[in-house]
């Protein structure tokens, strides 16, 4: 025995001996003496250093004054530092190797050759001080030019851009691709009357005219002021105190410096790659050479006459002086004023790649953290709920079960409080309105539905934001194809109360809250339509709304009724006593409308710091494209609102209040209140809306947006709840 285990042990010691030999002849000398385990401290280290220089190196270029929107090397490097954890690997995303990926997923550069014209796109003159948008070409300024679209660039309108007054129309200048252009007359435009008065209230309230080419929006940027902003002015506004006159004067820019810098590299593609397009507006009375009081012609030919104007002349670039500004006001016997519009092209390289392009428009934007710091309270809050739902089912229930289904005296019996008293009543149905909360419901699950399938598309890059209105046409599209859910859940529902206007209850699902959102619509377009609004929508597109509501929507509601009548009746762990039972006084937590309100604090407050970003990109104009962290915080919303639903539910039981329906409903449904208040705040400190009509177009889409939020958490509370009660109640032995 003894013998053996000794050769044993010689076997495995050759064996080791061979095993480390081959290992040697495959390692290194230094791999063997360093091991993998101090080569990653020391990677880890250096990364440290690294980091740590790079830090230092771009705080000491920032404290020297270097810029962030400009097109140096020094300008990009910075711009990528800051911008850097936009391009790592975010939440629910995976890691891109630009914001481009982010931005456009799915778009691919287009490479231009020498003196290929390349087209320019008008869109909305919109305005942060006024929510009424107008189209470029309603202003006093040059006609469409007649050329078509080019085949590569045409893009078929779909319904949310026609909703939203997106329009794809050719702009009036040309760009040749590395063609530079000196002063270059376009047109001249004659403007009097109510049309003048009507430009200097555009000034007034600082409209923007918003061009793009390649699919990039214009930009104004200042390397002095560090600052890049998209669009550029009508005209700006002086003060008497500036001018020297009794009231404001308004002067026009009529005359755009364009400068489009662009990649090129023949190793790679053939052509040219855009890479920017900038703007300076220029405000300058344009003379013709010889006799300055000489009438401006107001035919495009004479306009032409580059050598005609003095102000426009070979190697002249207008530039703003007081002196030479253009004031918008008729002459002294109130004849039209003549604008004579103007441009100039000039084209630059630089290394800057295409899928970098986008940067510059991000630059200033709200940072990942502050979406992580949105995430981390609204998980606290989910925590806090958690450990309360934990302790009721654990502890109290646990303990309330196990005493309830001990054998007890009939003494002991009559003794009883808590919730085990209303079983006999709990699953009684609603007795007000089971119809209205049935459709409540149903239209909830509905909304809920294509919200979160929208949200999974945006995920899965299905969407792309630089198509005008997909995402709106998505959530529409969604919403008419969810309709067998809603009217699956109502039916259930409705089938559980046993009610018998059945019918009733389905055309209701399908019509009651898209009527009501359409009638809302409807109206807000009339007056937008008096407006002259780019938002008016047509007959037309509201003819094609109605065909997919009447003809999809609703045939879909009828078809998920179907089924739910057909399903079998929602099963109950106990019966429903004859008579209901006396309900005693609740205290002020458990009693609406106290309940009501404290229980939608917490979905609200879940939501509140994401909801300024959407709130700003919906009023401000400004890029919200982290889908990830928006499906997230949808998540923690549907969490929180099921365990606010589940908490007060159980509270109301234990003050023997058996009427849960509707409250469990109106707990959560609350936090489209708050969300209505919010949007109050934000008009009141972040918007600066000037008119009627600007804030009743605000306030109309808010009401609608908060309605939608309401059913959404409301349905999510009402279903938790019923699982709950269900599931308590299933654990409790009942004579």
């Amino acid at each position: 025995m003894t013998v053996k285990i000794i050769s044993g042990e010689l076997t495995m010691t050759r064996f080791l001996l061979r095993a480390a030999l081959l290992l040697a002849a495959v390692l290194s000398p230094h791999d063997i003496v360093m091991g993998a385990e101090p080569k990653l401290r020391m990677s880890r280290k250096q990364k440290k250093i690294e980091a740590r220089a790079e830090q230092v190196k771009f705080a000491n270029m920032k404290a020297a004054g270097q810029d962030q929107v400009g097109m140096t090397k020094e300008a990009t490097e910075l711009r990528n530092y800051e911008l850097r954890k936009k391009k790592r690997k975010g939440l629910l995303k995976r890691r891109e190797a630009s914001l481009a990926q982010i931005l456009f997923p799915g778009a691919s550069p287009e490479e231009y050759s020498d003196h290929e014209p390349v087209p320019a796109f008008v869109e909305l003159v919109e305005s942060k001080k006024t929510q009424v948008p107008f189209e470029y070409y309603d202003l006093p300024t040059c006609p469409e030019p007649a050329e078509k679209i080019q085949k590569r660039f045409r893009q078929r309108r779909n319904l949310g851009s026609r909703l939203m007054g997106h329009k794809l129309q050719m702009a009036p200048y040309n760009f040749p691709a590395k063609v530079d252009k000196q002063c270059t007359p376009l047109c001249v435009v004659e403007v009097g009357g109510k049309k003048l008065r009507w430009l200097r209230k555009l000034v007034d309230r600082q409209y923007r005219i918003h061009l793009s080419l390649d699919q990039l929006p214009v930009l104004m940027r200042s390397k002095e002021l560090n600052y890049a902003v998209r669009g550029y002015p009508v005209g700006f506004k002086a003060p008497p105190s500036y001018t020297g006159l009794k009231e404001d004067e308004f002067y026009l820019y009529n005359h755009l410096k364009f400068t489009i810098t662009y990649h090129e590299d023949p190793n790679e593609f053939e052509g040219v790659r855009i890479t920017g397009f900038d703007v300076h507006p220029v405000s300058i009375t344009h003379k013709k050479n010889g006799n300055e009081k000489d009438e401006l012609e107001t035919n495009l030919e004479a306009a032409n006459k580059k050598d005609d104007w003095s102000t426009c002349g070979d190697g002249e670039s207008p530039v703003n002086e007081p002196d030479t500004y253009l004031a918008l006001r008729s002459g002294s016997t109130g004849e039209t004023m003549k604008i004579l519009y103007s441009y100039e092209v000039v084209w630059k390289e630089f290394e800057l790649p295409w899928a970098d392009r986008w940067d510059i428009y991000l630059v200033g934007s709200p940072d990942d953290e502050i979406h992580y710091f949105a995430i981390v309270n609204s998980l606290m809050i989910v925590i806090f709920l958690t450990g309360a739902v934990a302790t009721i089912l654990i502890r109290t229930l646990k303990k309330d079960i196990a005493g309830y289904n001990e054998m007890q005296t009939l003494e002991e019996a009559q003794e009883e409080t808590g919730w085990k008293l209303v079983h006999g009543d709990v699953f009684r149905p609603p007795q007000t309105y089971p119809m209205l909360l049935s459709v409540m419901v149903g239209t909830g699950a509905q909304i809920g539905s294509a919200f979160f399938i929208t949200l999974c598309a945006s995920m899965l890059r299905m969407l792309n934001p630089i198509k005008k209105g997909q995402a709106l046409t998505a959530i529409i599209m969604l919403y008419v194809l969810c309709g067998g859910v809603g009217g699956y859940v109502s039916s259930r529902l409705y089938k559980f109360c046993d009610a018998k206007s059945w019918k009733t209850c389905t055309i209701a699902t399908a019509i009651a809250f898209p009527g009501l959102l359409v009638s809302m619509f409807l109206v807000l377009n009339v007056f937008l339509t008096f407006a002259g609004a780019a938002t008016a929508v047509s007959f037309l597109t509201i003819f094609m709304v109605f065909l997919l509501w009447a003809c999809v929507s609703t045939p879909l509601v009828f078809v998920g009724s179907y089924f739910g009548y057909r399903a079998e009746r929602v099963s109950v762990p106990t019966k429903t006593n004859q008579i209901a039972r006396f309900i005693p006084e609740a205290p002020y937590y458990a009693s609406p409308p106290g309940s009501v309100l404290l229980a939608g604090l917490l979905p609200f407050g879940t939501v509140c710091i994401e909801l300024f970003f959407i709130m700003s990109a919906l009023w401000l104009h400004q890029l919200y494209y982290i889908m990830g962290f928006l499906m997230a915080v949808l998540m923690i919303l549907v969490a929180t609102c099921a365990q606010v639903s589940m908490v007060m539910c159980y509270l109301q039981l234990c003050s023997e209040d058996h009427r849960w329906w509707w409250k469990s409903f109106a707990n959560c449904a609350s936090a489209g209140f708050y969300l209505f208040v919010y949007s109050l705040w934000f008009l009141s400190s972040k918007l600066d809306l000037v008119g009627v009509l600007p804030v009743m177009v605000y306030l109309t889409y808010m009401l609608m947006i908060s309605m939608a939020f309401s059913l959404m958490c409301g349905t999510v509370g009402y279903l938790s709840s019923f699982w709950f009660v269900k599931k308590i109640y299933g654990a409790v032995k009942v004579d």
